[in-house]
């Protein structure tokens, strides 16, 4: 379908596919059976997608006081988690589900607050992540050290319910298991495995196996104890399109060069990640262009770093519409919005 709308709308505009996302949804909800499933709202806040994920999944993870304050109002009865490396005093005291805790210090705050608080211990676990696109290595979370003196600070107002080991981003399932082992193996408690599902840009149609992922997490729960994961980017990615326009095609040293509306300031994701966005050129334009050539897809921002895709073989001509494919996650709410000031995108919904 959004193929069929993308000529007519003005460029450039993000689309989501609503009625998608609540296949896709329902779908992973189906694959996990006595798993718990949280949505990672950093991969993309749109309140309309929220509002579908709302019937699918069993909390949603916040990592800031803005983002808490935005799931609050679009979905006042939401399960938040309250995480992030860096908690304020005031997002510490958030009324929360769970409050992921990534330090001595920070447990010690929490309890000074005299908030009642249920608490997952965020631990950094060096185990060998081969493959991974991302380790949340560094200063996320604690080492066996951190964690050992966190356990004798517990209070019955703060109270101690697992632990959370988001590891690393951009595994498949039987790699993001056998790190899921070694957590759940450890603790008897409630254990957040955390998100990093595999997500590939170059293979558009390859999916992460939720089916064999929710039967092995199934396979490794203890009896009573809770395990939980929250995913992001993989619950909402394919359901959005960045919709643009050719303004230019042009030749410079040989390279062939397409300019569009918009650029990077709305779309960061093939800039932060590394690679070209999948594309679809439609054939609306009548203007200069060049035939079944490696073009690089540039916006319209004064750097060299405004590149969405690169070297790709295509078609493509002035006034084609380019209609960029997994685009509803870290894409315009990770994007430098304000940097030439050039037009906000429009939203767009398919249901």
């Amino acid at each position: 379908m959004i193929f069929e709308v993308a000529p007519a709308l003005e460029a450039p505009a993000f689309v989501y596919d609503l009625a998608g996302l609540d296949a896709h949804a329902a779908a992973v909800r189906a694959a996990l059976p006595g798993i718990e499933l949280y949505y990672a709202v950093k991969a993309n806040p749109d309140p309309a997608l929220l509002r579908v994920l709302d019937a699918h999944v069993d909390g949603f993870e916040v990592s800031s006081a803005g983002e808490h304050a935005h799931v609050s109002a679009v979905l006042p009865k939401a399960r938040l988690a309250v995480g992030g490396p860096g908690k304020t005093d005031a997002e510490l005291r958030l009324p929360a589900h769970r409050v992921h805790v990534e330090s001595p210090f920070e447990l010690r705050r929490l309890i000074g607050s005299g908030v009642s608080a249920d608490v997952l211990l965020r631990l950094n676990l060096r185990l060998e992540t081969t493959g991974a696109a991302l380790t949340m290595s560094g200063p996320f979370g604690m080492d066996a050290d951190g964690l050992a003196a966190c356990l004798p600070l517990f209070t019955d107002t703060v109270r101690l319910r697992g632990v959370h080991a988001h590891l690393a981003s951009g595994l498949d399932a039987p790699a993001l298991l056998e790190l899921a082992s070694v957590v759940m193996a450890q603790h008897d408690e409630e254990v957040n495995v955390g998100g990093g599902m595999a997500v590939s840009y170059t293979s558009p149609g390859s999916r992460f196996d939720w089916a064999a992922y929710g039967a092995g997490l199934d396979a490794l729960r203890r009896p009573g104890q809770v395990v939980r994961i929250e995913p992001g980017r993989a619950l909402t990615v394919y359901c959005g399109s960045y919709v643009t326009r050719v303004i230019d095609v042009r030749r410079v040293h040989g390279e062939a060069f397409a300019i569009v509306h918009g650029g990077t300031h709305h779309l960061r994701t093939p800039a932060t990640k590394g690679h070209s966005q999948p594309f679809t050129v439609l054939p609306t334009g009548t203007g200069p262009g060049v035939e079944d050539t490696p073009v690089t897809v540039v916006g319209q921002l004064c750097t060299p770093k405004d590149v969405l895709a690169c070297g790709v073989r295509t078609s493509i001509r002035v006034g084609d519409t380019v209609v960029f494919g997994m685009a509803g996650a870290y894409a315009w709410n990770i994007s430098h919005h304000d940097f030439l000031m050039h037009p906000k995108p429009g939203f767009h919904y398919l249901t």
